[in-house]
């Protein structure tokens, strides 16, 4: 499992787990409930790349940001580290 803190949202983390490229699980601490809930039931078992491309820039009230961008940026930090490790 891979824990990201939020930054500008009402969600404070979100906690998910990906196997082969393909994400499993997703949970947001706080954050709208229903919202929250519906954007990690639709994430779960979509490519990384594809839910980036899905919900990267959506904004929420003029925050620039938003819970499902927030996921967007979490799936990326992700990516990041993975490639790093697989390059050591």
């Amino acid at each position: 499992m891979y824990r990201y803190k939020t930054k500008g949202t009402c969600s404070r983390e979100i906690i998910f787990d990906i196997e082969n490229d393909m994400i499993k699980e997703v949970s947001f601490v706080s954050g709208c409930m229903g919202n929250t809930s519906g954007v990690a039931q639709l994430a779960k078992n979509r490519p990384v790349d594809e839910v980036i491309s899905l919900l990267e820039g959506i904004d929420c009230g003029g925050r620039g940001t938003s819970c499902p961008d927030q996921l967007a940026q979490a799936l990326k930090k992700y990516k990041e580290k993975y490639s790093e490790e697989q390059a050591d």
